[in-house]
């Protein structure tokens, strides 16, 4: 193996990295202002792929990926917006196995939606013409497109950076991570704080689904698939730490990547490795605060 192979299957590594980052930023940022274990993220992310593959279906391969992005994302969005209004409200500061039970309740619910709307059979979603081919790196071929989801997490990331830095929204944001209580008590609406951050993360969830359905298949179960990776990104990361998110999003594509080339019976094993590794050094994540009380 030269090392051409090698930069092929880094690049590769940073794809699954940038896919993971626009999946588990929204889940950090959930997790580390509501506390609010959700596994029903992965179940938007899933919405987010199957609108793709329908708004591409209506407004046809050449164009039809891009408008699947925004699409996906409002959808996903509104979804999120139910959900925390008609679940997650009830459920602030009660104990997280209510959180957990209630929210795989709502995986369950949207499965069953899914197979209903979009049946059992895998879906696939045709790519724009100018993200369908191929770049020469060091001699072997490179997808365009997975070079548009390295440069699509590089944007999202830096608009959540300016949000976070930059607007009176972001300091909110960042002040609910360490302490909603102090902020509930200078004026500030909690309550809409935590919708509009609930929002944002399932519109980034189903906005990362359309880009999934662009690079494989659309099918019932992915929703679990991306939820363990997107979960080991936000605990290696720390709780509401965009940076964080995005380096550990690199970690696990990482891994993954070489992991699948080098072990491949190991990879999964290697990802659960690297989070318990971070764990015993610093429970909080590398960029996270501790934990609250």
């Amino acid at each position: 193996m030269g090392i051409d192979d090698l930069v092929i299957q880094f690049l590769a590594g940073l794809t699954r990295a940038g896919l993971l980052f626009i999946v588990a930023a929204g889940l950090s940022l959930v997790f580390g202002a509501m506390r609010v274990i959700n596994l029903a993220h992965g179940s938007l992310f899933m919405v987010g792929a199957f609108v793709a593959s329908s708004v591409v279906a209506v407004a046809g391969g050449e164009y039809g990926l891009l408008p699947a992005l925004v699409v996906s994302a409002i959808a996903a969005a509104a979804f999120g917006l139910l959900i925390e209004l008609g679940v997650l409200r009830r459920l602030y500061g009660r104990e997280h196995l209510l959180q957990l039970l209630a929210t795989f309740a709502i995986v369950l619910i949207v499965s069953d939606l899914v197979r209903l709307v979009w049946g059992e059979e895998n879906l696939s979603v045709t790519r724009p013409k100018a993200l369908s081919g191929s770049v020469d790196v060091l001699g072997n071929p490179f997808p365009i497109y997975n070079l548009f989801i390295i440069g699509l997490a590089l944007a999202v990331g830096g608009g959540l950076w300016l949000l976070m830095n930059r607007t009176s929204l972001g300091r909110d944001i960042r002040a609910a991570i360490v302490d909603p209580q102090m902020l509930g008590g200078v004026g500030v609406n909690v309550g809409r704080l935590f919708t509009g951050v609930f929002v944002l993360g399932s519109g980034l969830a189903g906005m990362a689904g359309a880009v999934a359905a662009g690079s494989g298949a659309v099918g019932l179960g992915m929703d679990v698939d991306i939820l363990v990776q997107a979960f080991a990104v936000t605990i290696i990361g720390g709780l509401g730490s965009i940076p964080g998110t995005l380096v550990g999003a690199c970690i696990i594509g990482l891994l993954d990547a070489f992991g699948i080339l080098f072990v491949p019976r190991l990879a999964l094993a290697l990802i659960f490795l690297a989070m318990a590794i971070v764990l015993a050094v610093k429970p909080s994540g590398l960029f996270g605060l501790p934990e609250r009380a």
